[in-house]
């Protein structure tokens, strides 16, 4: 994309380390601070809906979602307006943070936006042995921890095929996690919308609530920021669907998809010239590897927080 619409540099375009799938920058000039995402459409895990989430992020910012103002999208480029503010933590947020993060959820699903494709739904993928034969040839420092997690990770893609899901589907960000907002003057800001689409609500709202009421692992919930979450959609007018097991497949889905994308881009053992880095693939291996067994092992717990 030509950038030259944005002004004239005052300095160096920046790398801003720590992206999960995207790589970002930083570019400063005489109108302002931006911030330059290069997306990574080489081995996307789904096709990327450029146009439709810009349109998306536009009615939001209209309708005063607070989040980057959307400036331009071109092949493989995003550029919003850079927002200063603090990093979230891994850790839980707030109550009243997790209030507000509810009552924004139900302005966003609240949106009149038309959007070409429902939800994307493919069969959990089985291939796990055949991956951890692989890591295991290729001498991956993980091969061993996968190899015994084998028959959990098939057992999560069954699971993910059979969890009936009750609806409705709602057009929204899909990713609102700690690492997806920031705090501006102690309220949030959201985020990195590249991944908005169709998502049944149960598992928006139980991806979204959790991800806000825990830290890195799963010993340390705080049901009330949890619930904090759920009483602000209400009071923005949303509707909670019923509970179930639904409410974490998209959260369990999503994570086991991550993965094992993760463990393709470690198994090709090259620094590819967009997405995460390799370090950060093999980092993000190992968090899925010894984490969804153990949040597998606790849906009838993590399910006790809807009561």
């Amino acid at each position: 994309m030509n950038l030259s619409h944005l002004g004239t540099p005052v300095g160096p375009m920046t790398r801003v380390h720590g992206g999960f799938a995207n790589r970002m920058y930083r570019l400063d000039t005489d109108q302002g601070s931006f911030a330059v995402k290069e997306l990574n459409l080489v081995d996307r895990r789904w096709a990327y809906h450029g146009e439709d989430v810009f349109r998306f992020e536009r009615a939001a910012f209209a309708a005063g979602i607070p989040m980057p103002e959307p400036i331009a999208a071109g092949h493989g480029t995003l550029v919003h307006r850079w927002v200063e503010g603090e990093k979230v933590p891994e850790a839980p947020v707030s109550e009243e943070y997790a209030f507000e993060i509810g009552e924004i959820l139900a302005r966003i699903h609240a949106l009149d936006v038309a959007w070409p494709a429902g939800p994307v739904e493919e069969p959990a993928a089985r291939d796990w042995p055949e991956l951890a034969a692989r890591a295991a040839a290729t001498g991956q420092p993980w091969a061993g921890e996968l190899a015994g997690e084998v028959e959990t990770l098939l057992a999560i893609a069954r699971f993910l095929d059979t969890c009936e899901r009750p609806g409705p589907v709602v057009l929204t960000h899909g990713d609102i996690q700690p690492w997806n907002l920031l705090a501006r003057r102690g309220r949030p800001v959201v985020l990195d919308w590249e991944l908005s689409g169709m998502i049944d609500l149960s598992g928006e709202l139980g991806s979204t609530a959790l991800s806000l009421a825990k830290g890195p692992g799963f010993d340390d919930i705080r049901p009330a920021v949890f619930r904090s979450v759920l009483d602000g959609y209400v009071a923005g007018g949303g509707v909670l669907p019923p509970s179930g097991p639904s409410w974490f497949a998209f959260m369990i889905g999503g994570w086991l998809g991550h993965t094992r994308w993760n463990i393709l881009r470690c198994l090709a053992g090259v620094e590819a010239s967009t997405g995460p880095d390799l370090a950060l693939s093999h980092e993000a291996v190992r968090s899925g590897v010894r984490g969804l067994p153990g949040v597998f092992g606790r849906l009838a717990e993590l399910e006790a927080l809807l009561v």
